[in-house]
């Protein structure tokens, strides 16, 4: 934790002082609005809820100056849906003498020489963006060629067009075609490693399925970070199960309800903005001792989707099934990652996954939650590095340093 980091929290914990039992079933109530509203991804601090606003306030904005998580960009492009949605990513290229000698596959594919380095594209989850890869982006820098992109309606990508134009639901298949896309526009040749977090690994999926060809040709390796192919309708996110049962017959609704009520719904959110972060937490992290600094990063992210575009993404979870899609991954060098105590995606539906893929490194992270490569990144980046390494795109033998900067580098051992 940083020194300024742990002095926000010292000060905001210093004017915490009782408020009386209304604030807390404010609080209460609060949580399950967040629930319902954002899928786990807002609710109520209850650590905070008797810490004035103004003292939460001033602390957000110390943690957001001490943190410079997020604040790596690379060369900016954009490639434009099949519907028309602009897609914005960005490439942070390579020092072509860097380049490692081809493996056997990548010789396989493509000869005795490539036609350009290996391409490692990372696609984000749900409410987030590409800056949630941060630390692996860091470690990553001129050792191998790297594309991050924004999913539709996220981060500097546009909304939907056909969601504006139309009102129809994004569907996991559109978030496929929209990696193609992107793979088209910033990856039109080469050799490439997919890496997804959650819906970003649903989103390799769905690509796998509708472009099997472009996997049999060109993708040499897959990480699938806190993901599952399929049956999320089933999670409960950690709540007792008649409580899951009943938010899941209103859920739809309320959350279309939110979506036609967008702007209404954002000024409260703002307005309590300060009781987002305990649920955000739950949610996001498992461990007792994540950097202040690094929670905020990842409320920043979630906060600043909003409830439109969290309506309209939400139905496709329960939809999304891409267990058949696995098939195409059996010769690849494949890492599966979890985090054990996931609430989001629970580590279950990666096993899952590895059973699909008896040839995959399983990995599963103690003390880790949803956003395991933002609290354990030195795992997440080390396995990722491994896979690299066994996928020909970094030399062998190469170690990982500096996960907690943004500085840091994969660089030969």
């Amino acid at each position: 934790m940083s020194e300024s980091s742990a002095e926000a929290v010292r000060a905001a914990a210093s004017a915490a002082g009782a408020n009386g039992n209304w604030r807390r079933a404010t609080g209460i109530a609060g949580a399950a609005i967040g629930v319902v509203a954002a899928g786990a991804a807002a609710g109520v601090a209850i650590e905070r809820l008797t810490v004035g606003r103004g003292m939460r306030k001033r602390a957000r904005l110390a943690l957001d100056s001490t943190g410079p998580y997020g604040a790596l960009r690379g060369t900016p492009g954009t490639a434009h849906a099949d519907d028309g949605t602009l897609l914005y990513y960005e490439v942070d290229d390579v020092d072509p003498e860097a380049v490692p000698a081809l493996g056997p596959r990548r010789r396989r594919l493509f000869g005795r020489k490539a036609p350009a380095p290996v391409t490692v594209v990372f696609s984000h989850g749900y409410c987030l963006n590409q800056d949630s890869w941060h630390f692996q982006r860091a470690a990553l820098r001129g050792v191998v060629r790297t594309v991050h992109w924004d999913q539709r309606s996220h981060g500097r990508s546009g909304r939907g067009e056909a969601q504006l134009r139309d009102r129809e639901p994004v569907t996991i298949d559109q978030l496929g075609r929209d990696l193609k896309a992107v793979l088209d526009a910033a990856v039109p040749e080469g050799p490439i490693v997919l890496v997804g977090h959650s819906m970003g690994g649903m989103t390799v999926m769905a690509l796998a399925d509708q472009f099997p060809e472009l996997i049999r040709d060109r993708v040499v390796a897959v990480a699938l970070v806190g993901t599952s192919s399929g049956g999320l309708g089933e999670v409960n996110f950690g709540l007792p199960v008649a409580g899951v049962a009943a938010v899941r017959r209103v859920l739809p609704g309320v959350l279309r309800a939110l979506g036609q009520q967008a702007a209404l719904v954002e000024r409260g959110r703002r307005a309590t903005a300060d009781l987002f972060a305990g649920v955000i937490k739950r949610y996001s992290f498992a461990s007792r001792d994540v950097d202040p600094a690094v929670e905020r990063f990842a409320e920043r992210m979630i906060e600043s989707t909003p409830i439109d575009v969290v309506a309209e993404f939400y139905p496709a979870f329960s939809d999304h099934d891409k267990t058949a899609a696995l098939a195409l991954f059996r010769e690849l060098p494949v890492l599966v990652l979890a985090g054990v105590k996931d609430l989001v995606t629970p580590s279950e539906h990666s096993e899952a996954i590895a059973d699909e893929l008896p040839e995959a490194e399983l990995v599963l992270v103690p003390d880790a939650g949803h956003l395991v490569m933002l609290e354990h990144p030195e795992v997440v980046t080390d396995r990722l590095a491994d896979l690299l390494t066994r996928a020909g795109a970094v030399p062998a033998g190469a170690t990982v340093g500096g996960y907690g900067s943004t500085n840091g580098t994969v660089r030969p051992g």
